[in-house]
């Protein structure tokens, strides 16, 4: 109500009102990550079963560009009619509402819609909690119509279906971390471990905070691009909870949290010896590349 935000936000705010992403990137690269891979807007194609919703992260972020990278090469594989709305996708407001820019974030919120209504647009895949969350729990409150699931959702009943086929990669012991946006805002805790069960050779551990009571890799609500100027690094706290489990592996299924984690291992030193990947990124690394067409 007072404007009162720390000042650290103010730049993240202009990026978001000009540019429509936290970095401030130039909205025309929002999607040059997916030139190689031959990926179709909607506005070269219109006519697509699913929009692909990657997110900021994979727009203007390297490291979660591969996700979005690993995801898109899965749903070639298997024949998926999707396509993004490059240039024209904008951040889906999440930031701006948990800081508490609520004119920001509705402006955010009202753009998005006019494309979607543009496109008609009935079902989005999304690759971040955080996307996911605020287009499947909020934007109904503006008037939005679609479906909306997460990959590990969709990857999971591909896998059920028998759609996709992992295949044996190498030895690795892993521990996930569920991310506050996909478990205890919207439930999702099994789709992750069912997939990381179902890789050959990899043996999950899981640590003592797990599920519902998961510990927050401190990016979330706006923390992301705040600085901690009091007690110890949230970041830092959960990887030593993974390290305790002496993994090879971290995965997790937000970037948000691939970020953070990463940032703690390489502060512990770690980054050598344990890896952070996207669940997507593993999957795509023990997929059949003769996966069945849907």
């Amino acid at each position: 109500m007072e404007s009162r935000f720390p000042a650290e936000l103010k730049e993240v705010f202009r990026a978001l009102e000009r540019r429509s992403n936290p970095w401030g990137g130039d909205k025309s690269q929002r999607a040059d990550w997916a030139k190689e891979l031959g990926v179709k807007t909607l506005a070269e194609n219109p006519e697509v079963e699913w929009l692909y919703f990657p997110g900021c992260f994979k727009g203007f972020d390297d490291r979660n560009k591969k996700v979005a990278v690993a995801v898109v090469k899965i749903l070639q594989r298997i024949g998926l009619s999707f396509g993004v709305l490059g240039s024209e996708e904008g951040c889906c407001g999440d930031p701006a509402r948990r800081m508490g820019n609520e004119y920001l974030y509705s402006m955010l919120v009202e753009k998005n819609l006019e494309t979607f209504e543009q496109y008609k647009v009935k079902k989005i895949l999304t690759t971040c909690p955080h996307c996911y969350n605020t287009l499947k729990n909020e934007y109904p409150q503006f008037g939005g119509k679609f479906e909306v699931i997460h990959q590990t959702e969709f990857f999971n009943t591909l896998l059920d279906q028998g759609k996709i086929t992992l295949h044996n990669g190498s030895s690795l012991t892993v521990t996930y971390h569920d991310s506050c946006y996909l478990g205890r805002y919207n439930q999702i805790y099994e789709p992750q471990r069912h997939i990381l069960k179902a890789i050959p050779g990899v043996t999950l551990k899981e640590m003592e905070r797990s599920r519902e009571r998961s510990f927050c890799c401190g990016g979330g609500g706006g923390r992301m691009w705040m600085e901690e100027h009091q007690g110890k690094r949230i970041n830092e706290m959960r990887v030593d909870q993974a390290l305790a489990l002496e993994p090879n592996v971290i995965a997790t299924a937000c970037p948000y949290c691939l970020t953070m984690l990463e940032d703690g291992l390489k502060a512990r030193n770690k980054d050598d010896s344990v890896k952070v990947f996207d669940i997507a990124e593993l999957i795509e690394k023990s997929t059949d590349s003769q996966s069945k067409k849907i």
